[in-house]
Protein backbone atom coordinates (compact mmCIF):
# COMPACT_ATOMS: atom_id res chain seq x y z
CA UNK A 1 0.00 0.00 0.00
CA UNK A 2 1.22 3.65 -0.78
CA UNK A 3 0.83 6.15 1.95
CA UNK A 4 1.03 9.84 1.59
CA UNK A 5 3.24 10.60 4.20
CA UNK A 6 2.75 14.10 4.08
CA UNK A 7 -0.62 13.28 5.32
CA UNK A 8 0.26 11.69 8.46
CA UNK A 9 1.54 14.73 9.89
CA UNK A 10 -0.59 17.60 11.16
CA UNK A 11 0.32 21.38 11.85
CA UNK A 12 1.48 22.38 15.27
CA UNK A 13 -1.64 24.71 15.28
CA UNK A 14 -3.77 21.38 14.44
CA UNK A 15 -2.20 19.78 17.40
CA UNK A 16 -2.87 22.13 19.92
CA UNK A 17 -6.57 22.30 19.10
CA UNK A 18 -7.00 18.61 19.53
CA UNK A 19 -4.80 18.32 22.66
CA UNK A 20 -7.10 20.95 24.28
CA UNK A 21 -10.29 18.80 23.34
CA UNK A 22 -8.38 15.88 24.47
CA UNK A 23 -7.07 17.28 27.36
CA UNK A 24 -11.18 18.60 27.72
CA UNK A 25 -12.80 14.98 27.23
CA UNK A 26 -10.08 13.24 29.19
CA UNK A 27 -11.47 13.47 32.67
CA UNK A 28 -15.60 12.21 31.95
CA UNK A 29 -14.48 9.67 28.78
CA UNK A 30 -11.89 7.67 31.27
CA UNK A 31 -13.70 7.93 34.16
CA UNK A 32 -13.80 4.34 35.85
CA UNK A 33 -17.04 4.08 36.38
CA UNK A 34 -17.79 5.56 32.59
CA UNK A 35 -15.04 4.09 30.35
CA UNK A 36 -16.10 1.88 27.35
CA UNK A 37 -15.73 -1.52 26.84
CA UNK A 38 -11.62 -2.08 25.96
CA UNK A 39 -10.98 1.68 25.92
CA UNK A 40 -7.27 2.26 27.76
CA UNK A 41 -6.32 5.50 26.86
CA UNK A 42 -6.74 8.25 24.28
CA UNK A 43 -4.57 10.68 22.56
CA UNK A 44 -3.79 12.99 20.03
CA UNK A 45 -2.98 12.10 15.81
CA UNK A 46 -4.28 11.93 12.25
CA UNK A 47 -7.12 10.35 10.92
CA UNK A 48 -7.63 7.19 8.96
CA UNK A 49 -10.20 6.73 6.28
CA UNK A 50 -9.97 3.41 4.13
CA UNK A 51 -6.59 2.51 5.14
CA UNK A 52 -5.07 6.20 4.08
CA UNK A 53 -4.20 8.94 6.33
CA UNK A 54 -6.39 11.97 5.62
CA UNK A 55 -3.63 14.04 7.25
CA UNK A 56 -6.84 15.56 9.65
CA UNK A 57 -6.33 15.86 13.25
CA UNK A 58 -8.26 13.92 15.31
CA UNK A 59 -9.07 12.63 19.46
CA UNK A 60 -7.61 8.35 19.38
CA UNK A 61 -9.76 6.49 21.27
CA UNK A 62 -6.90 3.67 22.17
CA UNK A 63 -8.46 0.41 22.42
CA UNK A 64 -6.91 -2.78 22.95
CA UNK A 65 -8.68 -4.55 20.33
CA UNK A 66 -11.06 -2.85 17.63
CA UNK A 67 -14.64 -4.07 16.81
CA UNK A 68 -17.49 -3.07 14.97
CA UNK A 69 -19.79 -0.94 16.03
CA UNK A 70 -22.90 -3.77 15.53
CA UNK A 71 -20.46 -5.68 18.19
CA UNK A 72 -20.85 -3.56 20.46
CA UNK A 73 -23.60 -2.43 23.37
CA UNK A 74 -24.87 1.53 22.45
CA UNK A 75 -23.20 2.94 25.64
CA UNK A 76 -19.63 1.26 24.54
CA UNK A 77 -19.77 2.82 20.85
CA UNK A 78 -16.88 5.79 20.37
CA UNK A 79 -18.64 8.67 19.73
CA UNK A 80 -18.11 10.46 16.33
CA UNK A 81 -16.64 13.83 18.01
CA UNK A 82 -15.68 14.82 21.52
CA UNK A 83 -14.88 18.14 22.38
CA UNK A 84 -16.22 19.41 18.98
CA UNK A 85 -12.77 17.38 17.66
CA UNK A 86 -13.60 14.25 15.16
CA UNK A 87 -12.28 10.72 16.97
CA UNK A 88 -10.35 7.88 15.32
CA UNK A 89 -9.98 4.47 17.08
CA UNK A 90 -6.67 2.57 17.07
CA UNK A 91 -6.26 -0.80 18.70
CA UNK A 92 -2.93 -0.75 21.11
CA UNK A 93 -3.42 -4.09 23.04
CA UNK A 94 -2.81 -4.61 26.58
CA UNK A 95 -0.23 -2.76 27.67
CA UNK A 96 2.18 -3.62 29.90
CA UNK A 97 5.27 -2.31 31.21
CA UNK A 98 8.19 -4.34 29.50
CA UNK A 99 10.82 -4.53 32.19
CA UNK A 100 9.73 -8.21 32.78
CA UNK A 101 10.40 -11.24 31.05
CA UNK A 102 10.95 -15.00 31.35
CA UNK A 103 14.62 -15.87 31.78
CA UNK A 104 15.21 -17.40 27.95
CA UNK A 105 13.88 -14.71 25.66
CA UNK A 106 16.63 -12.41 25.11
CA UNK A 107 19.13 -12.54 22.47
CA UNK A 108 22.71 -13.18 24.01
CA UNK A 109 24.57 -9.75 22.04
CA UNK A 110 22.82 -7.51 24.64
CA UNK A 111 22.58 -9.58 27.70
CA UNK A 112 25.66 -9.99 28.02
CA UNK A 113 28.46 -7.85 30.21
CA UNK A 114 30.15 -5.06 28.91
CA UNK A 115 32.51 -2.59 30.34
CA UNK A 116 32.30 0.49 29.78
CA UNK A 117 28.70 -0.37 29.23
CA UNK A 118 26.54 1.45 26.44
CA UNK A 119 22.67 1.76 25.94
CA UNK A 120 21.02 -0.87 24.45
CA UNK A 121 22.61 -3.37 26.97
CA UNK A 122 20.76 -5.62 29.95
CA UNK A 123 20.97 -3.44 33.01
CA UNK A 124 18.73 -4.09 36.62
CA UNK A 125 18.60 -3.42 39.91
CA UNK A 126 19.68 -6.92 42.02
CA UNK A 127 15.44 -8.05 42.24
CA UNK A 128 14.68 -7.12 39.25
CA UNK A 129 14.73 -9.67 35.64
CA UNK A 130 16.58 -7.11 33.30
CA UNK A 131 15.78 -3.87 31.31
CA UNK A 132 17.88 -1.77 29.14
CA UNK A 133 19.90 0.41 29.59
CA UNK A 134 18.80 3.87 27.52
CA UNK A 135 21.92 5.96 27.64
CA UNK A 136 24.78 7.32 29.93
CA UNK A 137 24.00 11.22 31.31
CA UNK A 138 25.19 13.89 33.81
CA UNK A 139 23.54 16.05 36.38
CA UNK A 140 22.11 19.72 35.31
CA UNK A 141 21.58 20.23 39.12
CA UNK A 142 20.28 22.45 41.11
CA UNK A 143 17.09 23.54 39.42
CA UNK A 144 17.19 21.31 36.54
CA UNK A 145 16.54 23.88 34.21
CA UNK A 146 15.06 22.74 30.39
CA UNK A 147 17.70 24.83 29.07
CA UNK A 148 21.23 23.64 27.81
CA UNK A 149 23.69 24.43 30.30
CA UNK A 150 26.51 26.59 29.10
CA UNK A 151 29.58 25.47 27.79
CA UNK A 152 32.63 26.16 30.01
CA UNK A 153 30.98 26.25 33.16
CA UNK A 154 33.00 23.05 34.67
CA UNK A 155 32.47 19.52 34.16
CA UNK A 156 30.41 17.61 35.49
CA UNK A 157 30.18 16.11 39.30
CA UNK A 158 28.31 12.59 38.72
CA UNK A 159 27.39 10.15 35.73
CA UNK A 160 24.62 7.76 35.38
CA UNK A 161 23.17 5.42 33.57
CA UNK A 162 19.04 6.19 32.54
CA UNK A 163 16.67 3.47 32.52
CA UNK A 164 13.00 2.86 34.07
CA UNK A 165 11.68 3.08 37.52
CA UNK A 166 10.67 -0.34 36.96
CA UNK A 167 14.13 -1.69 36.14
CA UNK A 168 16.13 0.42 38.41
CA UNK A 169 14.26 1.02 41.39
CA UNK A 170 11.98 -2.00 41.39
CA UNK A 171 8.97 -0.05 40.72
CA UNK A 172 9.40 2.22 43.84
CA UNK A 173 10.51 -0.89 46.07
CA UNK A 174 14.20 -0.16 46.36
CA UNK A 175 16.16 2.47 48.09
CA UNK A 176 18.72 4.84 47.51
CA UNK A 177 21.89 3.14 46.85
CA UNK A 178 20.82 -0.53 46.25
CA UNK A 179 22.96 -2.10 43.49
CA UNK A 180 22.44 -1.91 39.87
CA UNK A 181 23.83 -5.15 37.78
CA UNK A 182 25.01 -5.15 34.07
CA UNK A 183 23.80 -7.33 33.15
CA UNK A 184 20.87 -7.65 35.18
CA UNK A 185 19.80 -10.86 37.00
CA UNK A 186 17.91 -12.82 34.71
CA UNK A 187 20.73 -12.49 32.03
CA UNK A 188 23.46 -13.74 34.85
CA UNK A 189 24.28 -10.67 36.48
CA UNK A 190 25.34 -11.28 40.25
CA UNK A 191 25.98 -9.26 43.02
CA UNK A 192 28.91 -7.95 43.86
CA UNK A 193 30.81 -9.08 40.80
CA UNK A 194 28.19 -7.17 38.12
CA UNK A 195 27.52 -3.96 39.76
CA UNK A 196 28.00 -1.20 37.47
CA UNK A 197 25.85 1.62 39.50
CA UNK A 198 24.06 2.22 42.38
CA UNK A 199 19.97 3.76 42.14
CA UNK A 200 20.76 7.59 42.66
CA UNK A 201 17.28 9.20 42.21
CA UNK A 202 13.89 7.65 40.76
CA UNK A 203 10.55 9.28 40.12
CA UNK A 204 7.64 7.52 42.13
CA UNK A 205 4.69 5.77 40.38
CA UNK A 206 1.29 6.07 41.72
CA UNK A 207 -0.51 3.10 41.58
CA UNK A 208 -3.99 1.56 41.27
CA UNK A 209 -4.59 0.46 43.95
CA UNK A 210 -4.46 2.03 46.46
CA UNK A 211 -4.73 5.52 44.21
CA UNK A 212 -7.63 5.50 42.05
CA UNK A 213 -6.35 6.54 38.17
CA UNK A 214 -8.89 9.84 38.51
CA UNK A 215 -6.09 10.79 40.58
CA UNK A 216 -2.62 10.05 38.85
CA UNK A 217 0.08 12.73 37.82
CA UNK A 218 2.60 9.68 36.34
CA UNK A 219 4.32 11.69 33.73
CA UNK A 220 7.43 9.03 33.81
CA UNK A 221 8.52 6.27 34.70
CA UNK A 222 12.46 6.91 35.18
CA UNK A 223 15.13 6.76 37.41
CA UNK A 224 19.14 6.90 37.10
CA UNK A 225 22.31 5.13 38.67
CA UNK A 226 25.13 6.72 39.80
CA UNK A 227 28.34 4.94 38.57
CA UNK A 228 32.20 5.35 37.60
CA UNK A 229 33.04 7.52 34.58
CA UNK A 230 35.04 5.28 33.55
CA UNK A 231 32.72 2.45 32.92
CA UNK A 232 29.87 4.41 31.73
CA UNK A 233 29.86 5.36 27.97
CA UNK A 234 26.90 7.44 25.85
CA UNK A 235 26.98 5.83 22.70
CA UNK A 236 24.33 3.66 22.15
CA UNK A 237 24.75 0.12 20.58
CA UNK A 238 23.99 0.23 16.85
CA UNK A 239 23.19 4.03 17.02
CA UNK A 240 26.09 6.31 18.62
CA UNK A 241 25.22 9.16 20.92
CA UNK A 242 22.31 11.58 20.91
CA UNK A 243 23.55 14.58 19.77
CA UNK A 244 20.61 16.35 20.87
CA UNK A 245 16.65 16.05 22.74
CA UNK A 246 13.23 17.08 21.09
CA UNK A 247 11.11 19.78 23.25
CA UNK A 248 8.08 18.21 23.22
CA UNK A 249 6.21 21.06 21.34
CA UNK A 250 8.29 19.50 18.17
CA UNK A 251 7.19 16.04 18.68
CA UNK A 252 5.36 15.04 15.87
CA UNK A 253 2.92 12.36 14.92
CA UNK A 254 3.91 9.95 11.84
CA UNK A 255 7.97 11.18 12.85
CA UNK A 256 10.07 7.84 12.07
CA UNK A 257 11.82 6.77 14.85
CA UNK A 258 14.23 3.88 16.49
CA UNK A 259 15.96 2.68 19.06
CA UNK A 260 18.31 -0.35 20.05
CA UNK A 261 16.91 -2.67 23.08
CA UNK A 262 18.45 -5.64 24.94
CA UNK A 263 15.77 -8.02 23.58
CA UNK A 264 14.95 -6.96 20.18
CA UNK A 265 17.55 -5.18 19.28
CA UNK A 266 17.86 -2.28 17.06
CA UNK A 267 13.89 -1.88 15.88
CA UNK A 268 12.39 0.94 13.81
CA UNK A 269 8.68 2.51 14.21
CA UNK A 270 6.67 5.49 13.55
CA UNK A 271 4.93 7.85 16.37
CA UNK A 272 0.83 7.47 16.15
CA UNK A 273 -0.52 9.45 19.01
CA UNK A 274 0.61 12.29 21.30
CA UNK A 275 -0.21 13.92 24.06
CA UNK A 276 -1.75 10.41 24.81
CA UNK A 277 -3.67 9.41 28.79
CA UNK A 278 -2.93 5.38 28.88
CA UNK A 279 -3.18 2.72 31.55
CA UNK A 280 -0.11 0.47 32.09
CA UNK A 281 -0.46 -2.76 33.82
CA UNK A 282 2.69 -3.83 36.25
CA UNK A 283 1.54 -7.20 36.91
CA UNK A 284 0.07 -8.15 40.49
CA UNK A 285 -3.39 -6.09 39.91
CA UNK A 286 -1.58 -3.08 39.91
CA UNK A 287 -1.88 0.03 36.67
CA UNK A 288 -0.50 3.19 36.91
CA UNK A 289 -2.65 6.04 34.61
CA UNK A 290 0.28 7.99 32.61
CA UNK A 291 -0.68 11.28 30.84
CA UNK A 292 1.56 13.56 27.97
CA UNK A 293 2.98 10.18 26.11
CA UNK A 294 3.63 8.96 23.02
CA UNK A 295 2.20 6.01 20.98
CA UNK A 296 4.48 4.54 18.57
CA UNK A 297 3.83 1.16 16.42
CA UNK A 298 5.31 -1.82 17.87
CA UNK A 299 9.07 -1.48 17.89
CA UNK A 300 9.92 -3.55 21.77
CA UNK A 301 9.46 -6.26 24.11
CA UNK A 302 9.90 -7.71 27.94
CA UNK A 303 13.36 -6.39 28.40
CA UNK A 304 13.67 -3.55 26.06
CA UNK A 305 12.29 -1.23 28.88
CA UNK A 306 14.39 1.99 29.39
CA UNK A 307 15.54 2.18 25.81
CA UNK A 308 16.42 5.52 24.48
CA UNK A 309 13.92 6.50 21.49
CA UNK A 310 15.54 8.65 19.08
CA UNK A 311 14.53 10.15 15.53
CA UNK A 312 16.66 8.78 12.67
CA UNK A 313 19.08 11.57 12.74
CA UNK A 314 20.17 10.49 16.52
CA UNK A 315 17.62 12.89 18.77
CA UNK A 316 16.68 11.63 21.63
CA UNK A 317 12.76 11.69 21.86
CA UNK A 318 11.76 9.37 24.68
CA UNK A 319 11.91 6.43 27.30
CA UNK A 320 10.63 3.80 26.19
CA UNK A 321 8.80 1.77 29.21
CA UNK A 322 5.81 0.07 28.41
CA UNK A 323 4.22 -1.76 25.44
CA UNK A 324 1.92 -4.85 24.04
CA UNK A 325 2.28 -7.22 20.38
CA UNK A 326 0.87 -3.95 18.73
CA UNK A 327 2.07 -0.87 20.15
CA UNK A 328 5.27 1.16 21.85
CA UNK A 329 4.59 3.70 25.17
CA UNK A 330 7.04 6.22 25.38
CA UNK A 331 7.54 9.02 28.07
CA UNK A 332 8.58 12.23 26.69
CA UNK A 333 12.83 12.83 26.58
CA UNK A 334 12.02 16.66 27.85
CA UNK A 335 9.80 15.32 31.16
CA UNK A 336 12.45 12.51 31.71
CA UNK A 337 15.04 15.19 31.79
CA UNK A 338 13.38 17.84 33.58
CA UNK A 339 12.32 15.65 36.57
CA UNK A 340 15.47 14.00 36.61
CA UNK A 341 17.49 16.77 36.16
CA UNK A 342 20.09 15.19 33.98
CA UNK A 343 21.44 16.27 30.47
CA UNK A 344 21.25 13.93 27.92
CA UNK A 345 22.53 15.77 25.12
CA UNK A 346 23.57 19.44 25.24
CA UNK A 347 21.18 21.40 22.48
CA UNK A 348 17.66 20.99 22.36
CA UNK A 349 15.60 20.89 18.83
Amino acid sequence: MNLDESKMIISEMEKEEAERACLNAECDFLAPDKKKANVVGMGVGVKWQNGQSTGEPAIIVLVTRKVGSEELVTDDQIPKKLEGMQTDVLEIGELTALGYLPLSTAPMALAGRIRPCRGGYSVGHARVSAGTIGTCVYDILPGGSINPPRHGTGKPGKYYILSNNHVLANSNNARVGDPILQPGAADGGRYPADRIAVLERFIPITFDPPVPRSRHNNVVDAAVARGEFSNLDREIYWIGCPHGWRLKTNVAVGTLIRKTGRTTNFTTGRITAVAATVDISYGAGRVARFRDQIVATNMADGGDSGSLITSLDNVAIGLLFAGSSSATIINQIENVRSLLKIEVAERFL
